[in-house]
């Protein structure tokens, strides 16, 4: 993504690197043991991750009565989906899904920290946690989106959901266009969570 908001992409290095070292100063001084990082590692290997929204997505993509359910209830339509346990409780209790389409384009932002719909996006980028980030979100969302790459047109409303501790917004991009032959499965594989943030667009792949 080059530069936003002034940080420069290897930041995210810099942050895992510092995670690591705060992990294993933590081990070592037994705060925590190697099991417990194991166990949260693969809790958001194979429970909770965009892994899960794409599902959602795609199955939104093909079936236009779910979509409608997801919006009228996005828990009670989530919970058709055969998804991993953990789809509720912490981060996950009051999930809510918006759609994009020609109309109308949403951005998911939190206002006061960092909430996220962990289940359903995982672990949320470091950009999303800045606070010039959540600031200009509010005060300028197009612009943001044109630093992210998406130049959405003055003929689209542009809506801005503010995740919180309440409910936690995530967006069911646009399907794009020469996706009718596909499967769900590959659906699935396109969708990437800066989408389902509302800072990028899923793209088809090249014929």
């Amino acid at each position: 993504m080059g530069e936003i908001f002034g940080y420069r992409d290897d930041r995210e290095a810099t942050s895992a690197a510092k995670v690591r070292a705060l992990e294993a100063l933590l081990i070592e001084k037994g705060v925590i043991g190697t099991d417990s990082v194991d166990t949260v590692l693969r809790h958001f290997e194979t429970v909770a991750g965009p892994f899960n929204g794409a599902k959602i997505v795609a199955r939104a993509w093909v079936d236009p009565e779910y979509r409608k359910r997801l919006v009228a209830n996005t828990p009670g339509a989530i919970a058709e989906l055969d998804l991993p346990a953990g789809m509720t409780g912490a981060e996950g209790e009051h999930m809510a899904a918006v759609i994009n389409d020609e109309q109308v384009h949403n951005l998911i932002i939190c206002t006061l920290c960092s909430c996220y719909p962990w289940p359903v996006l995982g672990l949320p980028p470091y950009w999303y946690k800045d606070p010039v980030f959540r600031a200009r979100g509010v005060r300028e969302p197009r612009a943001v989106l044109r630093e992210f790459g998406v130049n959405v047109p003055d003929t689209k409303e542009v809506k801005v959901w503010d995740s919180s501790a309440q409910i936690r917004w995530f967006v069911i991009p646009e399907r794009p266009a020469n996706t009718e032959g596909m499967s769900e499965d590959e659906l699935a594989a396109l969708v990437t969570p800066e989408s389902m943030m509302g800072v990028a667009l899923v793209t088809a792949p090249l014929a």
